[in-house]
């Protein structure tokens, strides 16, 4: 039934496998499974148990190696020459007292603190003129304050009420700036435009024009804590000026 060349076709099969057999020997059902590259990944998540070691990384808080050190950036030894561009000249004295401002608040900002000064300033005097004592008493230092409400009080008993439309601020500059101790004052002096008018008991008119808008020129002065928690300044002064 079989010629000479199946047989040893089927011998040398028989050969073949036997050695196979012998050198990769048989599954016993203990084998490791083939290598997955992901393993390390997915035991990294899986909680260590009671026997388990932990293999702690570099920066990990059970590493005893040594942190380096932090390097702290060099902070230039004096001040640009232009940090105060625009709102103060190189050397004057104005510019003198906003550096010893910021030698001691290193964040301050003397732009940021003039848009901080328009709007309080219209804000206060709009107050002023409805009589809102509420919002004024977080704006004044206490003295201001006092002044404010006892003029608002006056008017009141001799019954007359202000009207006040606010136009806008042509200027706002910063003329003083001073830094003692730890209280900081600035003066800023205001040109604003306003139309004010002052009305009594009947509706006359005892102060101001209703059609006409005014220029005033205010020299206000804040002042502030530096290094406190409120970062609000106060206004601690009040000046008119022509």
């Amino acid at each position: 039934m079989f010629d000479i060349y199946t047989i040893i076709f089927l011998a040398l099969a028989v050969f073949i496998f036997i050695r196979l057999r012998s050198v990769l020997g048989q599954r016993t059902g203990r084998e490791r499974p083939p290598y997955d590259p992901y393993s390390r990944r997915d035991a990294a998540k899986a909680p260590a148990g009671p026997g388990d070691k932990v293999v702690n990384f570099p920066g990990t808080a059970n590493d005893t190696a040594p942190l380096p050190t932090p390097v702290e950036p060099v902070e230039d030894a004096e001040p640009s020459p232009a940090r105060w561009a625009g709102v103060a000249e190189v050397g004057s004295a104005v510019a003198n007292g906003l550096d010893a401002i910021a030698a001691q608040e290193r964040d301050f900002d003397a732009k940021h603190f003039l848009t901080g000064a328009r709007a309080a300033y219209e804000m206060i005097v709009v107050a002023f003129a409805h009589g809102d004592r509420a919002a004024l008493k977080d704006l004044l230092a206490r003295d201001v304050f006092d002044g404010f409400s006892a003029a608002i009080t006056e008017r009141e008993q001799r019954g007359e009420t202000m009207e006040t439309q606010f136009v806008g601020i042509e200027k706002a500059d910063i003329v003083e700036a001073d830094a003692r101790g730890n209280s900081a004052q600035i003066t800023v002096r205001f040109l604003s435009q306003l139309i004010s008018v002052t009305h009594d008991k009947q509706g006359g008119v005892v102060d101001g024009d209703p059609e006409q808008v005014a220029d005033v020129t205010d020299v206000w002065t804040f002042a502030r804590e530096l290094g406190a928690r409120d970062p609000n300044w106060k206004l601690v002064a009040t000046e008119a000026a022509s």
